[in-house]
């Protein structure tokens, strides 16, 4: 099978959740570098420290990254130099409506200046090794919006418009671009809150259970590996938007 050693990859988000299970998957995939980028200076040194702690073989790295400002972007791409594959699931919409949040024009606002300006910033300034690949991450609010999430539904939209135009720019360099639309996954959620969560899951979907971030990092590294995909998206999400 296909592994990524003697790869570098780069995981914008990847100090919790699906990022990190980038991250741990990519070196279980033996890449040779695998740098994790968040806003959050301590989150980062405690992820390093977990990935480091699993002993294998290649190098981990951390990175600050404010990924609202354009300027830190693209200071970042010049940080990390030439990379072969990047995956960004920075800026969660669900996580902030999940936690309690309103669905504020802020919190919308905040999100899709991370999750579209961001990666589109990085494509344009990364320097990629040809063969190399860009994932972005959407959701499924797009293809089963619940009531009052139409501005989240918009913006997890545009990201698929995004992947195929980016594609198209990042071809003539030999840069595959492609997207992961994940489902419910676990992260950081009081107890009583991953009950309600959990049951609300069972009568959504056909798979009756939250996907584990290990799980969804399979479609991850997949696009990573196949060199004869670009511009599709991938729905990783027990079938929700088949009930």
């Amino acid at each position: 099978m296909a592994t990524l050693q003697n790869k570098t990859v780069v995981v914008v988000g990847g100090s919790s959740g699906i990022g990190f299970g980038v991250a741990l998957a990519s070196l279980q995939s033996l890449a040779s570098v695998v740098i994790i980028a968040s806003s959050n200076a301590s989150r980062v040194a405690k992820a390093v420290e977990r990935l480091q702690s699993h002993k294998l073989p290649g190098e981990v790295r951390g990175e600050v990254l404010d990924a609202k400002d354009p300027a830190a972007i693209k200071d970042f791409a010049a940080r990390i130099g030439v990379v072969d594959h990047i995956a960004w699931m920075s800026g969660d919409i669900g996580q902030s409506l999940l936690s309690g949040a309103a669905p504020t024009e802020e919190i919308y606002s905040s999100a899709f200046t991370v999750r579209f300006w961001g990666p589109f910033i990085l494509a344009q300034s990364a320097k990629f090794h040809p063969g190399g690949s860009l994932i972005l991450t959407s959701g499924t609010v797009d293809m089963k919006p619940s009531p009052g999430m139409s501005p989240a539904a918009g913006v997890v939209a545009g990201l698929e418009g995004l992947t195929k135009g980016l594609s198209v720019d990042l071809a003539p360099a030999g840069v595959r671009v492609n997207l992961v639309a994940p489902g419910a996954f676990w992260d950081h959620f009081s107890e009583e809150r991953k009950e309600h969560f959990s049951r609300s899951v069972e009568n959504s979907q056909l798979i009756k259970r939250i996907g584990a971030p290990s799980e969804i990092a399979e479609a991850y590294l997949f696009l990573m590996k196949c060199a004869y995909i670009t511009g599709e998206r991938i729905n990783v999400n027990g079938g929700r938007t088949l009930v």
